[in-house]
């Protein structure tokens, strides 16, 4: 009977499964900082439209005022 030349010790069977550990964590560390960078942008986004009624708001009562000046005869 002939010897089977590829087999497998378990020192070799553990490395083999420790390295794919390594590339799970790397593929994972790779998506926990795409995630940041995204949750990052996400409050960005977040701060920008809390402050987005409030400019409308500016804008609108600028418009106002500026007719009242003109009303008034202000000038700038």
């Amino acid at each position: 009977m002939e010897e089977n030349k590829n087999e497998i010790t378990i020192d070799d069977l553990a490395q083999m499964v420790q390295g794919g550990f390594n590339d799970v964590n790397e593929r994972f560390d790779g998506v926990d900082k795409r995630l940041d960078r995204l949750e990052r942008g996400q409050e960005e986004i977040k701060l920008e439209l809390v402050n987005t009624p409030y400019r409308f708001g500016l804008t609108d009562l600028q418009r106002r005022v500026e007719v009242l000046e003109g009303r008034a005869g202000f000038t700038r």
